[in-house]
């Protein structure tokens, strides 16, 4: 189950890029003290004091696992169907002992394997004395129900994995928070015969004799308030983001996406040397960096890194991380860090779409970046995928390759919406030439005898509504001589 490392491969970008030095990647965590010494596991939920020992354990974390893969006709191709699975249990510190699977049209109602399989899982469990078992898909909570019972270990599905990995990446209180109602949601609908003590509890007293309430009921309802109250923390966190998001839209955004453990992160670090941390894991962040990053020949830009996206992500963490997600939803322009050395990099790519489409931002202009290019295990790779998305440009962030041609490709993106103009404004109006060099590029000024002057600069075309309601200017598009594009100098 254990995979090549990046070193272990050949290298062959030497033939495409010349190399420079290596990338800083050293560790920059934010920490919360609200959360100093709490715990966030995937344990299902237990509102109630008197859990017995049937419960979930806290984690699954340093433990024995069976991998198991049930995929349709055309579905876990590749040499290796389990490995993203296996990257996931590595994420949560499992240890892989075992793997199975079986190609069926249809997973079974019960068990979800048929019992042939179902039977060997047995054997294997027993055989490796597995504490464990990890199914690559999302299971029904009478599936996982039957399984234990069958298998007398802990069943995991797709879902709860990814959560635990969430949980124990979660620094900051918005991520810690959006881990949580993530895994409440993910809970709720799995209460039902969870525990043994599930009878009714009886009050004394007069007028409050009777069957009682389950404790199903109050554990029920015990995670519905806190649902409220997490969506309610975490609306407010989200209005907060949009009105930061807000004050910086004088400035071009440029936004970080693609799938986990693609390299986003030392991308970041190589561009603007933020010292954020980046290691080669799934999910090593979950919380959105941001930082200014000069752009030769055009300015600086505000360069956001994001939550990676993975395969069948949950909805629940869709809908949970809206928030940290709210940078790519406002950005200019997207950078897509893909993993070129990745053997399901096509797959990984239409991940990143989906998820992407799921956010409502496919339709943003994007720029592919091919990432880690010194641990492609053979140059025909590299060809095939440059074949396949022929405007993708190759890059190391890890060695520094192709980040100049990288960063054009951004300028040039961003100069798309950008226009050349020639603003005339009185000399002593220096709030509006303050509002140019802060909104735009200016490449000349001149200075006339009537008390007046010439800025020649490139401003995003939104910038110019805000042109039309200054008092005393003349703007022109293309030459000083042309035609003015409009005028202002009735509203002095």
């Amino acid at each position: 189950m254990r995979h090549k490392s990046r070193g272990a491969r050949r290298n062959v970008a030497d033939d495409i890029y010349e190399e420079v030095e290596e990338d800083a990647t050293d560790a920059e965590e934010e920490f919360d003290p609200y959360y100093d010494g709490l715990s966030f596991t995937t344990e299902r939920f237990d509102a109630s004091t008197q859990g017995d020992l049937t419960t979930r354990t806290t984690s699954v974390a340093n433990e024995r696992a069976i991998l198991v893969g049930v995929y349709a006709p055309g579905q876990g191709l590749g040499d290796d169907p389990l490995a993203e699975l296996a990257g996931l249990a590595e994420a949560a510190n499992v240890d892989p002992v075992g793997s199975l699977i079986q190609r069926r049209a249809f997973p079974d109602v019960a068990y979800c394997l048929g019992s042939g399989k179902l039977d060997e899982l047995d054997s294997l469990v027993a055989a490796t004395q597995a504490e464990v078992v990890l199914f690559d898909l999302d299971l029904a909570p009478g599936q996982t129900r039957n399984l234990e019972k069958r298998l007398q270990t802990k069943v995991i599905d797709r879902t709860e994995l990814i959560l635990d990995v969430f949980a124990t990446r979660a620094q900051t209180r918005e991520a810690r928070l959006a881990v949580e109602l993530a895994q409440l949601e993910y809970s709720l609908p799995r209460l039902k015969r969870m525990w043994t003590h599930l009878e009714r509890q009886t009050v004394g007293g007069v007028g409050l004799r009777g069957p009682g309430e389950k404790q199903l009921e109050v554990d029920r309802r015990i995670a519905q308030k806190r649902i409220v109250e997490l969506k309610r923390d975490l609306a407010a966190i989200h209005s907060r983001k949009k009105r930061e998001i807000a004050g910086r839209e004088q400035s071009r955004r440029v936004c970080l996406v693609g799938y986990t453990n693609a390299g986003k992160s030392s991308l970041l670090n190589a561009m603007t040397e933020a010292g954020v941390f980046a290691r080669d894991m799934l999910f090593a962040t979950l919380d959105t960096r941001t930082r200014r990053w000069f752009l030769p020949g055009w300015g600086p830009v505000l360069l956001s890194d994001t939550v990676g996206f993975v395969r069948d992500l949950p909805h629940h963490l869709v809908a949970s991380f809206r928030a940290t997600l709210e940078e790519a939803t406002s950005a200019n322009l997207l950078i897509h860090v893909a993993d070129a050395s990745a053997p399901d990099v096509f797959e990984q790519i239409d991940a990143a779409h989906k998820t992407l489409e799921q956010l409502g931002i496919r339709e943003k202009d994007e720029i592919l970046a091919l990432n880690k290019i010194d641990a492609i295990s053979s140059e025909s790779q590299l060809r095939t995928l440059i074949e396949r998305y022929p405007t993708a440009i190759p890059i190391s962030a890890r060695e520094r390759l192709g980040l100049e041609r990288l960063t054009s490709a951004v300028s040039a993106a961003l100069s798309r919406e950008f226009i050349e103009v020639f603003v005339e404004a009185p000399i002593s109006d220096g709030k509006t030439a303050a509002t140019l060099a802060r909104d735009g590029e200016v490449l000349a000024r001149e200075y006339g005898v009537d008390g007046r002057a010439t800025i020649h600069c490139r401003l995003p075309r939104h910038a110019l509504e805000r042109l039309r309601v200054t008092p005393d200017l003349v703007v022109r598009e293309g030459s000083r001589d042309a035609e003015p594009l409009f005028s202002t100098t009735d509203l002095k």
